[in-house]
């Protein structure tokens, strides 16, 4: 009988590339993972690993193993989700990522349903970017995450994961407050001399808002990037920058920036993912039936 903590590493091997990574993400020391896998070749009597370089590389026969191992990890997932389900009392731990904006405007309202309703159940929120954070949880670092997609720009797809729409929200372009004094801006045609914010290039973001800039004329003068919007409204505010912001960041405060709807009205969609086999553990999905709750009752910002 194969063991399955060794199948576990070899297949989190092929999804993260070297051996010192397997030990990173599962807390082991590199050759304790080489030994455990040394031990794996030894189960199955044929070579699974072949050196690379200063690198391994996994031959076809390791391969087929993992294929099997994906399977073998979800019907264990699944089993586990309908003995938790089984049980009277909803208990567990949800290990979440999330990123900014919604940890500031759906995590608070979230958390405190999930502490008043079921307060046997551990909530752990990491703050990550979206796009590594749903190949994170397909390969099982996290049980859920609440990730976003601009428009005309898709996000990550992995069939393994369930994915269900939280909300959208508008994205407009937040102008300064003394905007109209120094520099009127009634487009944002207007704005292509004016100093740009922008998240780090690689951000889905950063991709929909340069493109933006593009059909409307011209190239961005982005001066400063930081994927911190909490940084970019004080950049903005302080009439440093002009940048692009989505509704859900205004959520629970108001704003000195002067806010102009854009061509077409484009919206953001935010969304929850995690593993089909994990869709049935109560825990977790409780905790997102709070979250689907918490965004239902967020009301849209309304324009002047």
């Amino acid at each position: 009988m194969l063991d399955v903590r060794r199948l576990r590493l070899l297949r989190e091997l092929k999804i993260r590339g070297t051996l010192a990574e397997v030990a990173t993400a599962l807390n082991f020391s590199p050759s304790s993972v080489s030994q455990q896998l040394t031990l794996l070749e030894q189960e199955t009597g044929v070579q699974l690993l072949r050196k690379v370089g200063r690198r391994v590389q996994l031959t076809a026969q390791a391969e087929i193993l993992v294929e099997h191992t994906a399977a073998l990890l979800d019907t264990l997932e699944r089993a586990e989700a309908d003995l938790s389900a089984s049980l009277t009392t909803v208990s567990g731990t949800v290990r979440v990522a999330v990123f900014q904006s919604a940890a500031l405007a759906l995590m608070p309202g979230a958390l405190s349903t999930m502490r008043r309703d079921f307060p046997e159940v551990r909530i752990e929120m990491v703050q990550h970017e979206p796009e590594s954070a749903l190949r994170e949880t397909w390969a099982r670092d996290f049980d859920m995450v609440v990730a976003e997609q601009y428009p005309a720009h898709a996000a990550p797809h992995h069939p393994d994961l369930d994915k269900r729409d939280l909300t959208t929200d508008a994205i407009q372009l937040a102008l300064p407050p003394v905007d109209a004094e120094i520099h009127p801006v009634a487009s944002i045609a207007d704005a292509r001399d004016l100093p740009w914010v922008m998240e780090p290039r690689g951000a889905a973001s950063r991709h929909f808002a340069e493109q933006l800039c593009r059909r409307a004329g011209f190239e961005p003068d982005v001066r400063f990037e930081t994927a911190d919007l909490q940084a970019q409204i004080r950049l903005i505010a302080s009439g440093n920058a002009v940048g692009l912001m989505p509704d859900l960041v205004w959520e629970g405060g108001e704003t000195t920036c002067r806010l102009l709807e854009l061509p077409d009205h484009p919206r953001r969609t935010i969304f929850t993912s995690m593993r089909r086999s994990a869709t049935r553990y109560p825990a977790i999905a409780a905790f997102r039936t709070a979250l689907e709750d918490t965004a239902a009752g967020i009301v849209p910002r309304r324009n002047a």
